[in-house]
């Protein structure tokens, strides 16, 4: 008969199974595991849980694509910038893919180009303070860039067909706004940019954009390759008829003004917040204020606004030294 101890395991051989170490998981699992953390939350814990966490950390294929989605409501204590430019560094050229959200200056952009010529996807939502100049810049040192984001930022028609130019091979193109029906706005701008500059486009998302039925043919003519467009809240564009017909033979993949939103990754609420026309004392009206450089789309220039104005971060923290060493 066998003894009970040689049929049954022992509490802490149990104990042993259940609680593996995981520094005893191979680098490439281990690195796989972290990979699926963004940017800030790899840098600020995961590095800092052990020696070979840490390791793994500091390799340049860690940081192939650097997602650097900052909440502005939460109460951080570092600098996103200074954490961003690090993870580039840390790249060593290998980034492929980066996301910048809610922070984001001219210099941080240039860093980016400078340092990652082989840089095929790049993400820019909510970055207000890169100017047409920075894009532009920027832009001229990254001819393999094949997919492009701008959401809830603005630039000139001049800069984006600049960009155009300076990436050739660009095949997505994302350029989203907050859609409203009032103030009453058509703005063919970006659409006739994206026309003349971007041929080789397949996907193009204008969600919230000012074109009409004018920029949209503009976009047919200019876009032969286009699989995919998606013109939600575009509520200037009507696709009845003959370009409504073109558009369903053309393109495979067709969101239109009116589709449902549930799966765009922003806030899809309509701001009809009223028209300038009757509340504006001066009696300018919408097209007026487009015009006259009132409007949200002339905010594309230098501006005075810096984050210094509201943290001294930048005065006696250095994100670096401490979260690094």
């Amino acid at each position: 008969m066998e003894s009970p101890s040689s049929s049954t395991s022992s509490p802490s051989s149990t104990r042993s199974e259940q609680y593996r170490n995981w520094q005893e998981l191979p680098r490439d699992v281990t690195a796989s595991i972290l990979q699926r953390l963004g940017a800030i939350e790899i840098l600020d814990s995961a590095q800092k849980v052990c020696m070979h966490w840490r390791n793994v950390c500091k390799d340049p294929s860690m940081w192939r694509a650097i997602d650097m989605r900052n909440h502005e409501d939460l109460d951080t204590p570092f600098d996103p910038e200074k954490m961003c430019r690090h993870a580039i560094d840390r790249s060593s050229g290998q980034l492929r893919d980066i996301t910048i959200e809610h922070f984001g200056t001219n210099d941080l952009l240039n860093h980016i180009a400078n340092s990652s010529s082989q840089l095929r996807r790049l993400r820019l939502v909510s970055c207000y303070c890169i100017t047409d100049e920075g894009l532009n810049e920027a832009a001229a040192k990254l001819p393999l860039l094949e997919e492009l984001e701008i959401s809830l930022c603005s630039f000139s028609k001049e800069s984006l067909m600049a960009l155009g130019r300076c990436c050739p091979l660009l095949k997505s193109f994302k350029l989203n706004q907050q859609g409203f029906r009032w103030p009453h706005i058509e703005w063919d701008e970006e659409a006739v940019a994206v026309a003349e500059s971007m041929p080789e486009l397949r996907h193009l998302q204008l969600f919230g954009n000012k074109l009409t039925n004018d920029g949209l043919n503009a976009i047919l003519n200019g876009c032969p390759h286009l699989e995919s467009l998606d013109l939600r809240q575009c509520f200037n564009v009507n696709l009845s008829g003959d370009l409504g017909k073109r558009c369903a033979e053309r393109i495979k993949s067709l969101r239109r003004p009116n589709d449902p939103t549930d799966d765009y990754e922003f806030d899809a609420e309509i701001d009809d917040g009223g028209s300038f026309d009757d509340d504006d004392p001066s009696g300018m009206s919408d097209i007026d204020y487009l015009s006259e450089g009132y409007g949200y789309y002339e905010f594309s220039g230098e501006s005075d606004f810096s984050y210094d104005d509201f943290t001294d971060y930048g005065d006696f923290y250095d994100f670096g030294d401490y979260y690094f060493g």
